[in-house]
């Protein structure tokens, strides 16, 4: 029962905490389509024999089948146990099956990551049609378990005080009047206007603060200017990547 926790219950569901009668009936809903899933449709390899020889273990397995037949199999199993396995194995359907549990998967994420269900909108199911459209490309798309997504976290913000926030307007002027010049050069120059204000120590958060500008002019040189681009920037480095303005520390 133990080794199950990884390889099916937390493998199907993930490591949110679910609280409430709604994730608790998600909940009671995916074990029980899970539960018909795994036992009937998911088979697994199970040990027959281990042999040591030395350092080395050799082991040997059963050809791989699923719970279901290997108790049908079983010697011990009476003919009304198997009887009822076949009739209810005959009326599942693997693909309703797998669309049921992707649906809840998607309900116990919502759950578990909005702050109050009540003010937003529950997830929609899509159809049985849309779910077997989406299975022929949803390898291309690596891990499709909704519950397997890690929950989006909020981006870290500044926690200190901006240690250029008096001269920005004029570090941007430079920039974009000469955007080659590297960090070092820039800060040189703070220094020789600004005696004592700014120490060699902000040499690594004017590059993280270049980085990001140059980041953002080649993103806006690629696919183009948007409402929320900072002046015309974009336009005093389209004339020098020429210069290597790309390639700068």
């Amino acid at each position: 029962m133990e080794q199950k926790n990884g390889a099916v219950v937390r493998r199907m569901i993930g490591y949110r905490r679910f609280e409430g009668l709604e994730a608790a009936a998600a909940l009671a809903r995916l074990y029980a389509a899970m539960r018909l899933f795994v036992n009937f449709f998911q088979p697994s390899f199970k040990l027959a024999a281990k042999a040591r020889d030395g350092a080395q273990v050799k082991k040997r397995y059963h050809p791989p089948a699923t719970p279901c037949q290997r108790l049908l199999a079983h010697p011990r199993t009476n003919e009304e146990v198997r009887r009822r396995l076949n009739e209810l194995r005959a009326r599942l359907d693997p693909v309703r099956l797998l669309k049921e549990i992707r649906a809840v998967q998607q309900q116990l994420v919502a759950v578990a990551d909005s702050p109050a269900l009540s003010e937003t909108a529950k997830p929609t199911s899509p159809t049985l049609e849309q779910f077997l459209s989406g299975l022929r490309t949803a390898w291309k798309e690596g891990e499709v378990r909704p519950t397997s997504a890690p929950k989006a976290k909020p981006k870290r913000l500044r926690r200190r005080p901006d240690p250029f926030a008096a001269v920005t307007t004029t570090l941007r002027e430079w920039f974009k009047a000469e955007p080659w010049h590297t960090s070092r050069e820039f800060l040189e120059r703070l220094q020789a206007e600004h005696p004592g204000v700014y120490p060699d120590g902000r040499l690594r958060t004017l590059q993280r603060r270049l980085k990001e500008w140059r980041r953002d002019a080649a993103h806006r040189m690629v696919f183009g200017a948007t409402s929320d681009s900072p002046g015309d920037l974009e336009r005093g480095l389209l004339g020098n990547v020429s210069k290597g303005l790309l390639q700068r520390p």
